[in-house]
């Protein structure tokens, strides 16, 4: 990774970390003080997004700091290590909020003050509306699986707050009707419905780590475009090209090609690196790092 692409990646990921301390805090003490549940467990989310930022922090800097003899294949396997460790904490959140909320709607509900409830409600939405959109925007520029992960957990924040400012106006305009009885049971209900929502964005972020972890395909869109450069070479190649694997781990894209010669006579060095040079000029336009390798094959 350059080191312009490794700075921005720790500026974005350092403006995450005080941000989500700051929401952290307020959810936490805010929560606890008007005793809801929801706001509680926006706060905890806040707390561990902080925790998960500085794995990834570290795991950038860690990534970019030069050691050749303990990675001789590079650390780009790092990358979806931390992407899986953040998903598997935040199903475990999203979880048991679930069992909290459940628990409550059968417990009698929960009381809260929807008013002091919704104004929190509104500044999170702000805050978090505007995180999702810096970073989203950032991700954009410069391709970064621990930004893109960072932006999913600032797009779950900033609809969870959506969810719970929406729920807490009807909860507050209840209040006020002939069901104010019912309003306790707002607080669970929301959780309860916001936790079945959530629960696939983590999900899909652990999927996609494993995926790579494993060294599965990948997506079928990357391996596409992959498949068109490398047909566009070998229109022009000498020999024979097939493309055999492509793999994303990481930021790296590790792709092998076999080239096909005729039994009758033997491929030059040569034309094998004008080949692999042609090859190199067009994968590397893809936002990945390349690892090109040439199979010789009869």
């Amino acid at each position: 990774m350059c080191d312009r692409k490794s700075q921005n990646e720790n500026r974005v990921l350092i403006f995450s970390a005080l941000l989500a301390s700051g929401f952290a805090g307020g959810g936490l003490i805010l929560g606890l003080m008007v005793g809801s549940l929801v706001i509680v467990f926006d706060g905890v989310y806040s707390l561990i997004s902080l925790l998960l930022t500085l794995l990834s922090l570290a795991a950038s800097r860690y990534i970019n700091r030069p050691s050749q003899s303990e990675f001789p294949f590079g650390k780009a396997i790092i990358e979806p290590i931390v992407i899986a460790i953040k998903a598997i904490v935040i199903l475990l959140v999203v979880g048991y909020s679930l069992y909290s909320a459940i628990e409550a709607l059968f417990t009698g509900g929960r009381e809260v003050d929807a008013s002091i409830a919704t104004l929190f409600g509104v500044v999170n939405v702000i805050g978090c509306s505007y995180a999702w959109w810096y970073i989203a925007r950032k991700s954009r520029h410069f391709s970064s699986g621990l930004i893109e992960a960072e932006s999913k957990q600032w797009q779950m924040d900033t609809l969870l707050s959506v969810a719970v400012t929406a729920g807490f106006v009807m909860a507050w305009g209840m209040t006020w009707s002939p069901l104010a009885g019912y309003a306790v049971y707002a607080d669970p209900m929301m959780m309860l419905l916001m936790s079945f929502y959530f629960i696939k964005v983590p999900f899909d972020m652990l999927k996609e780590a494993m995926r790579e972890l494993l060294m599965m395909s990948a997506t079928q869109e990357i391996c596409d475009k992959v498949d068109q450069n490398v047909n566009a070479v070998d229109k022009e190649a000498d020999q024979g090209l097939e493309l055999t694997g492509v793999t994303k781990v990481g930021q790296e894209l590790r792709i092998n090609v076999d080239v096909h010669s005729d039994n009758s006579h033997t491929i030059a060095v040569d034309d094998l690196e004008r080949t692999r040079r042609k090859l190199k000029r067009r994968l590397s336009k893809l936002p990945y790092e390349l690892q090109l390798n040439l199979n010789i094959a009869s």
